[in-house]
């Protein structure tokens, strides 16, 4: 039987070793919590009682680490369909248009158009945070101003999570690592500020912005070319004539038109180009993904 609650948290480490890694932070979090929580209780109502023999009637009723692994696995797979999208082979025709129902390209793009505001959220909080928490260290309140500012990091590095999982479908943590409440203020700012995790949340707020602005750019970009080629053979024929004489391309002194012929070609190269973006964005918006849980994610 198991002594502490590390030792139970370890073999039920062990048990999950092939799982996800959100999924396994999401059970040691859970298992945690409730074992703390649980094992307080006990020695509150019953000081005499060892941790140990608390302990011991506390993992039959939570369930060992083999049955909590099991359950956790069993509730990962019935929920898995959602994540994941699988697509059906089809003919490269349809594969190369197949993107427009796919909805890791929608939910993608989506993705790296939010990332725009977020990263400019994300550097204004922690620009902001980091400047005053530090600048503040001097006198007594700017510790306490410290640990709010890291533990809103990990609030809203949760709150990202759920969003990539949401329109990426990469599975994310869905539980607030556990922060042990009877703790001394002092002691669970050492303990954030000693944390790894805490700054790779950090470090990815902070490269957020450089990314969303990335994105931004390359929709708009990509956007405006598209939309401006399937539109010529509406715009231009409209320019001349209600505007008789005035050129639709003005380029270093002379007049350019687009021929009447070409009109299809311009269409096709608007669509053409906005559905290889689309791929793009989908392999970019994967690659994010993976990105996201490798520096969300705890180890």
């Amino acid at each position: 039987m198991f002594k502490t609650i590390e030792e139970y948290l370890n073999a039920l480490k062990t048990e999950l070793k092939d799982a996800d890694p959100a999924l396994l932070q999401d059970a040691l979090s859970d298992a945690r919590e409730h074992l703390t929580t649980a094992l307080e209780a006990a020695r509150a109502v019953n000081p005499a009682v060892g941790a140990e023999e608390a302990l011991k009637s506390i993992v039959e009723e939570y369930g060992l680490p083999e049955e909590t692994a099991s359950a956790y696995r069993e509730v990962e797979r019935r929920m898995s369909p959602a994540l994941k999208q699988v697509v059906k082979p089809r003919s490269l025709l349809g594969r190369f248009f197949g993107v427009y129902v796919d909805p890791r390209a929608w939910g993608g793009l989506l993705y790296m158009f939010i990332a725009f505001i977020t990263g400019i959220f994300y550097l204004t909080w922690a620009v902001t945070g980091i400047s005053l928490s530090v600048s503040l260290l001097i006198f007594i309140f700017g510790f306490p101003l410290a640990l709010l500012f890291l533990l809103s990091v990990r609030g809203l590095a949760l709150l990202e999570g759920r969003l990539v999982e949401a329109l990426l479908g990469v599975r994310m943590p869905r539980r607030p690592l556990f922060s042990h409440q009877g703790m001394k203020w002092f002691d669970r700012l050492k303990a954030l500020m000693t944390d790894k995790a805490t700054w790779m949340m950090l470090i990815y707020m902070l490269l957020q912005f450089v990314l969303g602005t990335v994105y931004f750019v390359m929709i708009t970009v990509v956007l405006s070319f598209s939309l401006a080629f399937i539109a010529i053979p509406f715009l231009q024929p409209a320019i001349q004539t209600s505007f008789p004489g005035t050129a639709f391309i003005y380029y270093n002194g002379t007049s350019h038109y687009f021929p009447a012929w070409s009109y299809p070609l311009c269409v096709l190269g608007g669509i053409l180009l906005w559905t290889i973006f689309m791929h793009i964005v989908r392999g970019v918006s994967q690659l994010h993904g993976k990105l996201a849980k490798w520096m969300l994610v705890s180890e």
